[in-house]
């Protein structure tokens, strides 16, 4: 029996005429999905909590390798409404619920809880602020690092020199100083952004409103991720539209 555990509904399929597997981000488990009777049948116990990105206490029955677990109860915590009735929030919401979907694997509990913080404060802060670059930025920084995909910025990675400009190589996932640069795909890095970079990788997640990088320096974060996902991670920025 996999028990109690708190969960962010990614997105949901029909299965039959009134059934649904929904797959959730949980606390405890990774990602899962489950198998919920009954809910499109107006007088479903479950109610509205099975609705895109919702946070709910859950409650899934079932051996721990089962899979398709079923969900037995769902009491929502957060409903993220305002986030779903703001089209271009929802569509930003689904682009973390994509990443998440593309970078954890189903099942995989080391990291878990960090990831559903992560996404957590995601959805918080595209709800308070839709539209926002920053929020979707800084969680992609930080979901790369939770899945091994963060880029070493910390020196030359050839001759561990410190200098004011390098050139990040993401298929090498590293900088390279000007000494040391060579051929392929790559973006200039200033001592801003690697301080900028610092700060949003390691800064707690509640204090991360703190940090107001000027649009400039924002513009070229944006690009270096980018080109990260794109080159390096090789994770194409696609949205997850959940049914």
């Amino acid at each position: 029996m996999l028990g109690r555990t708190e969960g962010i509904v990614l997105r949901s399929r029909p299965l039959g005429e009134a059934d649904l597997i929904v797959e959730y981000l949980t606390r405890d488990f990774g990602i899962r999905p489950a198998f919920a009777k009954s809910p499109r049948k107006i007088k479903s116990r479950f109610g509205g909590s099975l609705e895109p990105f919702t946070h709910a206490r859950i409650s899934l029955l079932g051996r721990e390798d089962a899979n398709l677990p079923r969900l037995t109860q769902s009491d929502i915590i957060r409903p993220f409404q305002i986030l779903r009735e703001n089209s271009g929030g929802f569509v930003q919401a689904c682009g973390l619920a994509g990443l998440v979907l593309k970078l954890l694997p189903e099942r995989e509990t080391a990291g878990a809880a960090g990831t559903f913080e992560l996404l957590l404060w995601g959805l918080d802060g595209l709800e308070k602020q839709p539209g926002s670059a920053f929020v979707p930025l800084v969680f992609k920084l930080r979901v790369l690092a939770l899945a091994g995909y963060a880029p070493s910025l910390n020196g030359c990675a050839r001759c561990g020199r410190q200098s004011e400009i390098f050139c990040f190589y993401p298929r090498d996932g590293a900088i390279l100083c000007e000494n040391c640069k060579k051929d392929g795909p790559a973006i200039k890095i200033s001592a801003a952004l690697k301080g900028l970079h610092k700060s949003l990788s390691e800064f707690p997640l509640d204090k991360l409103a703190r940090i107001k990088p000027g649009e400039a320096l924002l513009s070229e974060l944006r690009a270096f991720v980018d080109m990260h996902f794109r080159e390096g991670a090789n994770i194409a920025l696609k949205p997850a539209r959940p049914v």
